[in-house]
């Protein structure tokens, strides 16, 4: 009986190391878009609504604009345990950041009590990036050598989610993106692993086209850059109080040395400008909040961070 009793008891703590060592390797990854049902469209607000319903699959309704109160928080969401992003999925395109406080999944209780109370503190966390007329962090559009033009004027648009075992993306078809005298379908997957910071960023372009862009919003706070030719993969990235708390945020972007013409500040971004007639792409980016579950807290931190990321794209490479 007593050896009966050692064995199970030693089972027993086998099974339980074995299960904490799975749950912190695999962590987690969720995506999602969220649309307002039971109420009905006045122009471009959509009023009454009676509650949320995720979908899998969304054709952008034509009327929708900023602030139309009809996809919730505004656009579609994916997040690690690390850390949540979301995207305007309307003329303005950027990209926002969730700053976590927990390593729990976040996005399906943001925006749920009220339409933005993710503006301020909540017990996960909160939206700590204020975007403004940027492409917020990691987003896309078109550099005319003037300004960066967004998606005011698109024929249609199509989201898909995906969540895997190991990975979750969001899959947007843009249709008839115009700008100026180029007319084209722009496909893109934004895709977050689990464990991960990163979100990577697959751009398919429907014809020859020139001035695509990324970059980080510019909040004024320290810049940070290494380019070198001899790498295949090169970053730029921000540091500092650039958070809505306000406390430190750092922001990077990595991309390839091959796809890239220029690196530039315009009014708004810091800005990674992609070759002309270019006609698929992809890059990375990812946020650090000082407030993040045992995460990065300091610059020299977020630095290692960088390079430990970019050492391990150019190995791979």
């Amino acid at each position: 009986m007593k050896k009966i009793f050692v064995t199970l008891i030693i089972s027993f703590l086998f099974f339980s190391c074995s299960a904490s060592k799975k749950e912190k390797r695999n962590g987690f990854s969720y995506a999602e878009i969220s649309t307002a049902t039971g109420g009905k469209w006045v122009e471009n607000e959509y009023i009454e609504n009676q509650g949320f319903k995720n979908l899998t699959h969304l054709k952008v309704p034509q009327q929708h604009t900023d602030h139309s109160y009809f996809i919730r928080y505004e656009g579609p969401g994916w997040e690690s345990e690390k850390v949540g992003y979301r995207l305007y999925l309307d003329w303005r395109n950027a990209i926002d950041v969730f700053g976590k406080k927990t390593t729990k999944s976040i996005l399906n209780q943001v925006g749920q009590d009220n339409f933005d109370s993710y503006h301020n503190m909540q017990d996960w966390g909160m939206d700590i990036l204020k975007v403004g007329n940027s492409l917020g962090l990691g987003s896309f559009g078109r550099y005319d050598g003037n300004e960066v033009h967004h998606f005011k004027k698109v024929d249609s648009t199509l989201v898909s989610i995906t969540n895997k075992t190991d990975y979750s993306a969001v899959n947007i078809n843009y249709f008839g993106w115009t700008t100026a005298d180029v007319k084209t379908d722009l496909a893109a997957t934004l895709s977050i692993a689990s464990n991960s910071r990163l979100t990577k960023v697959d751009i398919n372009l429907s014809t020859d086209f020139y001035g695509l862009c990324t970059g980080i919003v510019d909040h004024q706070v320290d810049y940070i850059t290494e380019l070198n030719p001899e790498k295949e993969w090169n970053f730029i990235a921000t540091y500092g109080k650039q958070s809505l708390v306000p406390d430190n945020l750092g922001m990077v972007v990595f991309f390839k040395n091959n796809d890239v013409t220029n690196v530039k500040k315009d009014t708004d971004n810091h800005l990674v400008l992609f070759k002309e007639n270019i006609r698929s792409v992809t890059y990375y980016f990812a946020a650090i909040w000082e407030k993040e579950l045992n995460g990065i807290s300091t610059k020299k931190q977020f630095v290692e961070y960088i390079n430990n990321t970019l050492n391990s794209l150019n190995n791979e490479s």
